[in-house]
């Protein structure tokens, strides 16, 4: 019996963007493809088998420490940036401004779908979400730039909203309009005893 379950869930590739250098910006740089390798992305500032640990994870490694990248993409949801943009009183956000690889509409609750869930794209290349994205102070910066004074209105109106982050299982092709399904674990949700 399989683990993953395909849903009826499919949604579509809106926009994707690399990141070229983060020590300059976190800003993306829009493209109409890209070649998702086990490593990332080619070229992008995010990829790499593995990168340094940071404050997400200091509970269980000192930063810095050297540790498997699950933080290849980060993947948004177009219904949910219009949602943080309205609440900033902006009319839109443009998916570079929060250094997106990926903008995916149609797949509802995009945020909260299960880590380990997989997104497979028409091609067959297939992301692993490993956990929601934290919304930081990092996309501030860039918003400030384009629009003056809605940088410090991202942070608390993307709470729950940041999308989530995920690293290739397998590799190919994603372009911009093409079609991603939803595949979920089977199981039900974790009850602790507390």
């Amino acid at each position: 019996m399989p683990a993953l379950v395909p849903t009826e869930f499919i949604g579509t590739i809106a926009w994707l963007g690399i990141v070229p250098n983060r020590d300059a910006s976190l800003a993306s740089t829009p493209v109409a493809e890209l070649i998702a390798g086990f490593g990332g992305v080619a070229g992008e500032a995010h990829g790499g088998l593995t990168r340094p640990s940071c404050v997400r994870v200091a509970a269980q490694y000192k930063e810095g420490t050297e540790i498997r990248n699950t933080r290849q993409f980060s993947i948004l949801s177009a219904e949910e940036l219009a949602t943080i943009a309205s609440e900033m009183g902006l009319a839109e956000i443009d998916p570079a401004w929060v250094g997106a690889s990926m903008v995916v509409s149609g797949i509802p609750d995009f945020s909260h779908v299960p880590p380990s869930s997989r997104l497979q794209g028409a091609s067959g290349a297939t992301l692993v979400v490993d956990m929601q994205n934290r919304p930081c102070t990092f996309p501030a910066r860039v918003i400030e730039t384009a629009a003056p004074g809605a940088g410090k209105l991202f942070k608390p109106s993307a709470v729950g909203r940041r999308g989530v982050t995920a690293w290739v299982e397998r590799e190919g092709m994603f372009r911009v309009g093409d079609t991603i399904r939803l595949h979920v674990p089977d199981q039900r949700a974790w009850q602790s005893a507390v």
